[in-house]
């Protein structure tokens, strides 16, 4: 039985896009790609009205001590790493962009807001000249205030930052910039050696995806993000990335976003940046961990601030790093499932309160309730 297409359709059986489109809505079993059905996806946090769990989120975090993965509770999962690996596809172009303003390197490791002091930032990077270079898809501010009039620009787009960047990195090394999105480009050609140096040379990705910016993407397990992660550590007196998210965490996210307020806690310490879809990786100089530690958390369902907010309170609590209360939750309270920290981390873990502080009057009756 053949899938029914909308008349006229591009994607149809004979059409020119029907080879790029599945076959059943059921989705192709891919050897060695397993599905978001297939793979272990774990309870990371749930919610509870009066005992009972009303929502519970799914996900997957890993720990690395180095190139060790020294804890792992769902860790083998694939993913894409996304904009959580803006870091590294910059340090391919750390020297040419040396001579730039910290202000200009924090924007190009960003995935920001879209406010004005993100936007001047990434335009800073280009001549007007050479704005039309950049191919970041229209887009609006990722967080808006009030009523929104503006049309959508490039510039607004998270990711403009970066792309700005690049271009300006590619001028300066000679490469032509015509087609700098491509996996085909030098580009993605020094952003797969970066990688390689915390994965190994023989390292080579399942899959390689466009991004929601248009560049590409590689999958990779949890665990392997979290060495990946290790690694920023590591080398984190080796060039200027670790510096300009820490001068510049509010260029990094914006205003009330979980990773720029993570740097704020860390004071230094800490790198925090968020991907999509449901992605946060955080590298920590501890001194129980001399080797660097790398922490990787993804959500099962994707982007959701306010349950990566809960785990990253209680994963940075652990290790003595104090993350403010995340957004209330109404009439329901959050519980951390202890598998999110190794074993040794479970006492300390008992006693960080995920929850906001509240009035228990607003949760429950004044009077006793019988059925």
């Amino acid at each position: 039985m053949a899938i029914e297409h909308d008349t006229p359709s591009a994607v149809e059986p004979g059409k020119p896009g029907s080879s790029l489109f599945p076959d059943s809505p059921l989705g192709e079993k891919v050897e060695g790609i397993p599905t978001g059905r297939e793979v272990a996806w774990e309870p990371l946090v749930d919610y509870r009205r009066n005992g009972v769990s009303e929502t519970t989120i799914h996900g997957a975090i890993a720990w690395s001590h180095g190139d060790e993965v020294i804890h792992s509770f769902g860790g083998n999962v694939l993913c894409y790493g996304r904009s959580m690996m803006k870091p590294f596809m910059l340090k391919a172009f750390t020297e040419e962009l040396e001579e730039t303003s910290w202000e200009q390197k924090a924007i190009a490791v960003a995935s920001h807001n879209g406010d004005t002091e993100h936007v001047a930032a990434a335009q800073s990077l280009l001549s007007q000249e050479e704005w039309p270079l950049m191919l970041t898809p229209l887009d609006v501010p990722l967080i808006q205030f009030g009523r929104q009039v503006r049309r959508p620009r490039r510039w607004f787009h998270t990711c403009s930052g970066e792309h700005a960047a690049i271009l300006h990195g590619c001028r300066k090394k000679g490469w032509n910039r015509a087609g700098y999105t491509l996996p085909t480009h030098e580009v993605f050609y020094a952003y797969m050696a970066e990688i390689r140096t915390y994965l190994g040379q023989d390292w080579k990705p399942l899959r390689i995806a466009k991004d929601g910016c248009g560049l590409p993407t590689v999958s990779n397990t949890v665990a392997e993000l979290a060495q990946i992660y290790a690694g920023l550590v590591r080398d984190k007196d080796k060039d200027w990335i670790w510096e300009s998210m820490v001068r510049n965490p509010d260029l990094v996210g914006g205003f009330n976003r979980l990773d720029s307020t993570i740097l704020k806690a860390g004071k230094g310490k800490v790198i925090a940046k968020e991907g999509a879809d449901g992605l946060l990786g955080l590298a920590i100089e501890h001194p129980d961990y001399p080797k660097g530690l790398g922490i990787v958390v993804k959500i099962a369902h994707g982007w959701n601030s306010q349950a990566m907010w809960y785990v990253a309170r209680a994963v940075l609590g652990v290790l003595g790093i104090d993350l403010r209360n995340p957004y209330p939750l109404h009439r329901q309270k959050a519980f951390i499932v202890p598998g999110i920290v190794p074993e040794h981390y479970l006492e300390r873990l008992e006693t960080l309160p995920t929850w906001d502080e509240w009035d228990p009057d607003q949760d429950r009756w004044l009077y006793d309730v019988e059925a």
